[in-house]
């Protein structure tokens, strides 16, 4: 762990070469640990180092192939953007009762353009489970398929999970589905509140500016 979280804060200090050095060197002390893994990847992917941060990914896979369950092996494919074998390897995984492999599906179907059959999968997860990150991406798949009602529906069911980790988010995302609603006076109310809790937000204080001018 703290391997990794050196590397993480020498990446966003642009030292490239001891960021590598210290990502190998957490992977040699827990080699079979996937969400390490996958984590370094985002981690250079968000620096810019997608490419790089891929060859994480296929060590991984090289070297524990046959130790992988179905669902791991679904989510390595994911990130190295395999989507056609990511979707066979999660949907054998998928059990209704795993929030990262159905979050992982849904996104899946999501790459190859199905966002009908993603917004299925979340709302079958949803339908047992109440979980604010699949709440979340229910809401944006429905915001690509037009249903804009059920997107706001999606955003405040996940507001209404107590003490979620994503509240910022689907605050923002809630204010953008009315929007796409033509509510643009609920939206301004809703901004204002949002910029009184989250001032530094660069992306909501332009959006502010445009609701102003409706």
């Amino acid at each position: 762990d703290a391997y990794y979280l050196r590397a993480c804060t020498l990446l966003k200090e642009s030292n490239y070469e001891s960021t590598l050095a210290d990502f190998e060197k957490a992977f040699s002390l827990a080699t079979d640990n996937l969400e390490l893994v996958t984590s370094a990847y985002e981690e250079m992917q968000a620096a810019g180092f997608a490419e790089e941060g891929k060859t994480y990914i296929q060590n991984f896979m090289d070297q524990q192939d046959k130790k992988l369950t179905d669902s791991q092996k679904g989510i390595l494919y994911y990130y190295l953007e395999d989507y056609a074998n990511a979707r066979i390897y999660l949907d054998g995984a998928l059990n209704g009762t795993d929030a990262k492999v159905s979050l992982m599906l849904g996104q899946t179907y999501e790459k190859l353009g199905d966002n009908n059959y993603a917004a299925s999968v979340y709302s079958n997860f949803l339908s047992t489970t109440p979980d604010a990150q699949i709440y979340n991406q229910l809401g944006l798949c429905n915001l690509k398929t037009g249903d804009y009602e059920a997107a706001l529906n999606a955003f405040q069911s996940g507001l209404a999970i107590e003490g979620n980790q994503l509240m910022q988010v689907l605050s923002f995302n809630e204010i953008v589905a009315y929007e796409y609603l033509g509510d643009f006076k609920q939206a301004t109310v809703l901004m204002q509140k949002y910029l009184s809790t989250y001032p530094d937000d660069e992306k909501a204080l332009r959006e502010y500016e445009f609701l102003q001018t409706r």
